[in-house]
This record gives C-alpha cells, structure tokens and sequence, in this order.
C-alpha cells in the first residue's frame, strides 16, 4: 500500500511547497568519552547514521527544542553518570554550539545486598563502574520480574543509590524479603455475550491453584486471542488475597466477525499464485469458525472449506475442541500430478505444552502421469488410490518462544494407519517423529533437528500400495536448504535421487546463530538427509548440504535468507526464503 499525497498541482507555486519547520545546525565540541552522534541522539537533533553515506554531514535541531536544549543535555549527563558535566551553549541566527567538558563521572564504591533469595546474578553493577540512573533502574526491574516469574507476588524490595558528588561515588544497596509463594485464584469471565464462559476458561493458563507466573498471564492471552473471536481481552491480576491471586478476565467479543483476504505472488515450489479466503469469526456464537481458502496456479488448484468448534467436550476438566475440514487440491509433483478429494475430522486438546489431535480422514487421490519430459513413476503407480485411517499427532513444545526460541526442547510423534476396508483402499502404517533442542550461550544461539519417518505397507492383504505423493520426499528451509520443497526423492548418492517418494527417512539439520549487527543475525547450518525405498532400511546413500544465512530479526519472528550448498557437488544449491523459524 502506498501513502502518497500531493496537492497544489494547478494552483499557486507556493502552495505545493512543503511546510518546514525552522531549524538550526548544530555543533558539539570538546566531549571525549561520549561520540557526537550520541549527543545529536539525545537532543533529537536530526544527523546522518554512519551507514548513510549518501547525506550531507550537517545535523539540524528544531528551533522548537532550542529553549530546553540546556535542560535536555543535564538530564542525560546525569542519567550517565557524569554529574560535573559542563557545557556552553552558543547561539547565533543559523548555528547553536555547544562545547562540552564531561568532567569525573560518578563510579560504584560499595554493593550491599541483602536477600533471602539469590540476585546476584541480577545485580549487574560492578565495583568501579559508572553508575548509569538507567541501569540502576533496569536492574529493579530484573528483580521484579524474577520475583513474579518465581511466584513471589508479595515479594518487599527496597533499593537505594547514595551518591557523594564531592567524591564521585556511589553506594548501592538492595534489600529483598521475597515473601510467600503466590498462586493463581478463582477465574471470574464478564463482557462476554454469546460465548460461554467455559470456552473461555478452556484457554486460561493461569488457573486457580497454579504457581502465580507472568510467563502463564502472556500464555493466557496467545491462547484467547487465537480463538480469533475477540476484538480485546483484558486480564487483571493486580488483586491479592494472603498470596492468591483472582484472575478476572474481560473480554469484547468481535463487532465485525467477517474477515477477507486476497493477493498475489510467487512461490518457488508452485510459481505465480493467486489466492483468497473468508472467514466468519464466532459463526453462530460459542467462538465457533467457518472458513473457506480458494487458491491457484498453474502447479496448484486448491479449495477448501473448514470449520472449528472450540470445547465439544470436556471429560474431567480435559477441553477438547472439533474441528473438520473438506476439499479438492490438484498438485503438480516431478513425474506425476496428484489430484485429490479428501474429508477430514478430529478432536484437538491445547494446554501450556502439549497438543494432541486425534482424527480420521477420507482422501480419493488421482496420480496421473505428466507430459512434459520428465522422468515416470512405474506403470502401477499411476492409480486411483482410495486411503481411510485415523491418525494421531502428538506435540510437546518447552521452548521458551515459538516465534524465535533461545533455549529448550520441542518433540513430535505422527502416525497414521490404513484401514483396508475392502479390495480398493489402502493398507499402511505411516510414522513419523521429530526432535528439536536449542540451546544460548552468551549470544550464540545452536539448534539441532532430527527427523525420522517409516511407512509399513501390507502387500500381503493389499498390493494395491499408496500414492507417492504418501510417502516421504526432502529439500527446502525443513529439511534440506541446498535444494527446493519436495526436490529430493529416494537417494541414489550423494548428488542424485529418484522421483519416487521414499519409505524411510531420517533427517539432521545442524545451525548456529550469531548477532552481527543490532538485530541482524547471521547463520551457519549443516542438513544431511537420507531416503530410501524400502520400509526400515537405514542404510542409505546421504545427502549433505552446508551453508551459510542471515536473519533479521522482527516482532513477528525472524526474516530468513539461506544460501545451501551440496557438499559433494557446489554446482547443486539452493537459496530459500522464510519468515519465522525453523527450530
């Protein structure tokens, strides 16, 4: 979307001019410890940053700030330590200098702490150092919310800075009793009108009994604002009662429950797609959703319709929710095209870390042979293949962020069983589990992805076998970065694989992440894969890759660009893009 505007096109000159505010340029002199861009920082002065090679040196400051330029200058030479600092402000018609002298700053003497619980770690002044007010403050703050990460709402914290201008020192002290442990109380809904309260105590995390916890309070949020039926959720935990807590929730409820989408774009798996959706947030109330997705390009036509009904059913306080989904698809794959019509239905339980999601499907999948050149699948495996099974998906994620984690461990068992109801549909078991652990020490940031997947077919029941598009494939930001989505079928050496999807798979992806320059980051990585035909056989060829990334970190998790190459064969490489992470 642009923000354009522009006016005066027909009228006076002087009404298409831009309306400038009055300004000054500005000087600084005579500072030794501090850089000159800092000081333009703190005066909001308006500079070049070093990277903008392009743009005059001259800094300006607004004539508005002039009259408390000398009081904006003393309020940041003390929040630095630097309470003797001098300066001499100059001004003529165009110019204002300003000559510094910073003068002794203001050091730590003596760090007194005395708790009842362990902050040593938090206190991050040191004898010697400069006393900076921010750090002072900023080191409360870690307290703060240590004592309410631990549970210890009743915490009584006590600080004090005692600074001696005459002798340039300071004495910091720290007193802590960290109290009682809290825990969290009765849960009280209001604001609500057509979705009961039970849906929405489903997504508390913060329940009655538990250990008070800010980290639950975030969780408590993530999880009622992904019910996408609230246009905002208050919560108060401000009250306490002798260490417990009541949590009282407000919420208001969605006032345009219709959502559209629609654009345009490029994919390296499909190419040039265009896509949209509608959505009916809170359909009929209860914060119930139906939605349709339609998209298409000349690899992929897809259309599918879903619905979601949170709490169905909640056998002894355990929520689970139903959700089911329908539809047709239409995918090009190397060698074959995969047309297919499926149902799908399942009940899904949500808590702090655990997912679980059991369900049945119904697919009718079509290969057909591609005329285009490209290498075939064997005569037997251009069929209609008809699949029933119920499937399972288990996740246990204790990472400390799911947009951009440092630290902890995420864990995922699939598996999928074909029920050969009659000569026509399919026999199989289908498995599958993943691994991830990352760890942070200073900045560095290691992460290590295992994946392992087996497919069972029974051919002595059923020769009919599955679809290839069932079975195991690698290549893209998941799995293998030197090569594109899917590009990786059956391994037959370290540089060349088959179009045939694999019955065993087993995956590692090695990374290190390191900040380079404010919130840029780059990457080294390491994916190594290996497919085979045959069910169990783990004694295939591999495919390694290694490569280098950078990743620009953002609210919404980080932007990705990783450049993999084939370490038997550089000329193989791949480049993919991604917005979040991939551990």
């Amino acid at each position: 979307m642009s923000n354009f505007a522009s006016a005066g096109f027909f009228g006076d000159d002087n009404e298409s001019k831009e309306i400038e505010l009055p300004t000054h340029i500005i000087h600084f002199t005579g500072q030794e410890v501090f850089d000159e861009s800092d000081l333009l920082d703190a005066v909001s002065a308006e500079h070049k940053s070093f990277y903008q090679f392009w743009k005059d040196d001259t800094a300006t400051i607004k004539d508005k700030l002039l009259p408390t330029l000398d009081e904006t200058l003393r309020q940041f030479f003390d929040s630095e330590g630097y309470y003797d600092a001098q300066f001499k402000i100059k001004q003529t018609k165009t110019d204002v200098t300003v000559e510094v002298k910073e003068n002794e700053p203001v050091l730590v003497n003596d760090i007194n702490i005395s708790s009842d619980y362990d902050i040593t770690e938090l206190v991050t002044f040191q004898k010697g150092d400069i006393f900076r007010a921010k750090d002072f403050i900023g080191i409360k703050s870690r307290i703060v919310s240590e004592m309410l990460k631990e549970g210890y709402c009743s915490y009584d914290l006590n600080t004090k800075a005692y600074v001696d201008l005459d002798k340039h020192k300071v004495d910091i002290k720290y007193n802590l009793k960290k109290g009682g442990i809290c825990t969290f109380g009765n849960v009280t809904v209001y604001g609500n009108e057509t979705i009961d309260d039970d849906i929405i105590k489903s997504r508390v995390r913060a329940r009655e009994g538990e250990r008070f916890n800010l980290e639950l309070v975030k969780d408590t949020y993530d999880a009622l604002y992904g019910l996408n039926a609230f246009d905002s959720v208050l919560m108060n935990v401000d009250r306490k009662f002798y260490n417990v807590v009541p949590v009282d929730i407000k919420v208001s409820e969605m006032e345009k429950p219709y959502h559209f989408e629609a654009g345009a774009g490029y994919d390296s798996y499909v190419g040039a797609r265009v896509h949209g959706s509608v959505t009916k947030h809170n359909f009929f109330g209860q914060a119930q959703q139906l939605k349709l997705d339609l998209s298409w390009s000349q690899e992929e036509q897809v259309a599918i319709l879903s619905f979601f009904k949170p709490v169905i059913w909640e056998p002894y306080g355990f929520y689970l929710d139903l959700g089911a989904s329908g539809g047709y698809s239409n995918l090009g794959y190397d060698g074959y095209y995969e047309e297919k019509a499926f149902f799908r239905t399942y009940l899904n339980h949500v808590s702090e870390r655990l997912d679980i999601k059991l369900g049945m499907a119904l697919e009718a999948i079509d290969i057909t042979e591609r005329d285009d050149g490209q290498p075939k699948l064997p005569d037997r495996a251009y069929n209609l293949f008809l699949l029933t099974y119920p499937y399972l998906d288990v996740i246990y994620d204790a990472r400390d962020s799911k947009l951009n984690p440092k630290y902890g461990y995420y864990l995922r068992g699939y598996g999928e069983w074909g029920i050969p109801t009659d000569s026509e549909t399919s026999d199989y078991q289908k498995y599958l589990l993943e691994a991830r652990g990352i760890y942070t020490v200073s900045d560095l940031t290691m992460a290590v992805v295992g994946k392992a997947g087996v497919i069972e077919i029974g051919e002595e029941v059923n020769n009919r076998g599955i679809p290839e598009s069932k079975k195991f494939y690698a290549g893209g930001m998941y799995s293998n970065r030197a090569y594109g989505f899917r590009e990786i079928g059956v391994i037959t050496s370290p540089t060349t694989d088959l179009i045939n999807g694999a019955q065993t798979w087993l995956n590692l992806m090695v990374e290190a992440d390191y900040p380079i320059w404010g919130d840029l980051y780059g990457a080294v990585f390491s994916d190594n894969t290996m497919l085979t035909m045959d069910s169990m056989d783990f004694n295939g060829e591999i495919i390694s890759s290694a490569g280098v990334g950078v990743r620009y970190m953002t609210p919404v998790g980080p932007l990705k660009l990783d450049v993999g190459f084939n370490v038997e064969d550089p000329s193989i490489y791949g480049i993919q893009f991604q917005i979040g992470q991939s551990f």
